[in-house]
């Protein structure tokens, strides 16, 4: 709520801080460590994802579910509803991550997961799959806000990038392994008629394992630093940074981590105070008050609502590149280019899990050196060029691939292409993006609307993408790649609209995203909390080394 917080000692920390890529991931070895285990949550979202488009291919589960699956229109609701049940669950998230903590929101996030998952995998009837979808969208959709969010909240700035983009590589190897496993468990009992019902049932069932190691060991992580700030409890979180760190408490990079979080924080309190005085005795009903304006400051606040445009409008884009039509549809988009029989089709998906996990690994390693704008439109540009290149191909031989192979396999090839290109770039970087942008005291519910946005426009996909394969065939690709709304335009909103982040701390996206219209007496506020709480001696020892160093040059 604060319109913006100067991290005043920034550039002193900027000189201490060590380097990004692989090199600052193995110097903050132990952070990295704490990101890939929560990055599970990641695994859950890519395998859930991934797993399904298989098992819709399947035979004894076609049969089971009758017009659930033959029907387009339901098609859509069978694999949309999961999302509309992330959306719903998003949205909860923002107050419980703030309320409850980051960590505690990932156990509960797992627990409704694990439900929604035992009634898909005990199911007999359509209904027990939409219903356990959606509960399982519940806790999918939790976890992919609140584990970028913890990711981004315990990283150190110059690998942050890195570290909240191991939640899209943990996808991408959920999406890989489901293909895969979806390919083997296919051929138990055969592909036709004599298909046993443990080949759909056991993938299904294997979300369990990831979701149960993840649900106990976090327990055992760190709470996020931020967030203990936020509590009031400031022991705690300088011991936290201390050990993430590995440095001593009193460290100078510590200690300016540290004060840079506890000065926003006391600015944001304070000006919370100021604005709503009336609200501020505790009370269950004043709580929800500030959580509602909180809310609202996300579109009446102008710095703010930038921001809301910014996270909301990345996870628009991303969806619209139609990515996840790709990924849910992806045997019967091949099936349609021409490549017969489930398991062929099948294992050309199991390809899109591949090149798109391998495409995600130099993003977690360069990101924080490339910064995250070029990666976003270059590979929104791409996309959109596959999208057109693959309408072309299949406008001109959807009638007759069967003698035109080489061009089914050119269409498939585009297709990987797609997909490696969203794995370096709008996989890892919006998700980046919307983790990062947030002050303080809000950034749970930013990162639940800008994530709400991803869900929402996932189910509007789902849901349509059935209907337009049906109807429109090839106009489908065309719809996604050439419509200006999308891809091409998504680059050129990120190219002119959004400023780079790379290598700030959470506590400068205030800088970058503008705090112009900080009133005078905010201002002179800020100063004062920061001098107080002794932030402001290490910008002072900072421009002294400056003097020193011109004094020595000349």
């Amino acid at each position: 709520m604060a319109g913006g917080t100067v991290a005043v000692a920034s550039g002193r920390r900027r000189a201490l801080q060590g380097a990004s890529g692989w090199k600052g991931l193995m110097h903050n070895s132990r952070v990295f460590l704490i990101a890939i285990f929560a990055s599970l949550g990641g695994l859950l979202y890519g395998y859930n994802q991934g797993v399904f488009s298989g098992v819709l291919g399947m035979r004894n589960f076609d049969d089971r579910m009758g017009t659930a699956v033959s029907n387009p229109g339901t098609e859509g609701w069978l694999v949309s509803i999961l999302e509309l049940g992330a959306w719903f669950g998003v949205l909860c998230t923002g107050y419980l991550a703030d309320k409850l903590s980051r960590k505690y929101t990932i156990v509960l996030a797992v627990c409704v997961f694990c439900v929604g998952v035992i009634v898909q995998t005990t199911a007999f009837h359509p209904s027990s799959i939409f219903g356990g979808r959606f509960v399982t969208g519940l806790g999918v959709g939790s976890l992919s806000m609140a584990v970028p969010l913890y990711n981004a909240e315990i990283a150190p700035p110059e690998v942050r990038g890195s570290l909240v983009a191991l939640q899209q590589l943990a996808i991408t190897f959920g999406i890989m392994v489901s293909f895969w496993i979806d390919y083997g468990t296919n051929f138990i009992g055969g592909t036709g008629e004599s298909q046993s019902e443990a080949a759909w049932r056991i993938p299904i069932a294997l979300q369990l394992v990831p979701a149960i190691v993840l649900g106990v060991g976090i327990l055992f992580m760190p709470f996020s630093p931020r967030w203990l700030v936020n509590q009031g409890r400031e022991d705690e979180a300088l011991a936290v940074l201390s050990k993430a760190r590995s440095l001593p408490p009193d460290h100078e990079m510590v200690q300016i981590e540290f004060l840079e979080i506890k000065a926003q924080y006391l600015f944001e309190r304070e000006t919370q105070a100021l604005k709503y005085p009336q609200w501020q005795d505790g009370s269950w009903i004043s709580s929800f008050r500030l959580a509602v304006a909180d809310y609202m400051s996300l579109i009446t606040t102008r710095t703010l609502f930038y921001r809301t445009a910014v996270g909301t409008l990345t996870m628009f884009f991303q969806q619209w590149t139609g990515v996840n039509a790709i990924l849910y549809y992806a045997p019967t988009i091949f099936k349609d280019l021409g490549l017969t029989g489930s398991g062929v089709s099948l294992l050309a998906t199991g390809v899109v899990g591949i090149v798109m996990f391998l495409a995600t690994i130099p993003a977690v390693i360069w990101v924080d050196n490339a910064g995250r704008k070029p990666i976003l439109v270059s590979g929104a540009f791409i996309m959109a060029g596959c999208h057109l290149i693959v309408a072309v191909l299949t406008g001109l031989f959807h009638n007759s691939w069967a003698t035109h192979r080489s061009e089914g396999w050119a269409a498939c090839a585009f297709v990987w292409v797609f997909a490696m290109a969203f794995g370096y770039s709008w996989g890892p970087c919006s998700w980046i993006l919307v983790a990062e942008i947030w002050p303080l005291s809000i950034r749970g519910k930013g990162v639940s609307i800008a994530a709400s946005s991803n869900w929402m426009n996932n189910f509007i996909v789902g849901q349509v993408t059935p209907t337009m394969m049906t109807h429109l065939g090839f106009g489908t690709f065309v719809f996604f790649g050439a419509s200006p709304a999308f891809s091409f335009v998504g680059g050129l909103f990120i190219l002119f609209f959004v400023p780079e982040t790379k290598g700030l701390s959470l506590e400068e996206m205030d800088d970058v995203f503008g705090f112009v219209g900080l009133a005078a007496a905010d201002q002179a506020r800020q100063d004062d909390i920061n001098r107080t709480i002794g932030l402001s001696a290490y910008d002072d020892e900072h421009e002294k080394r400056d003097v020193d160093s011109i004094t020595e040059k000349a």
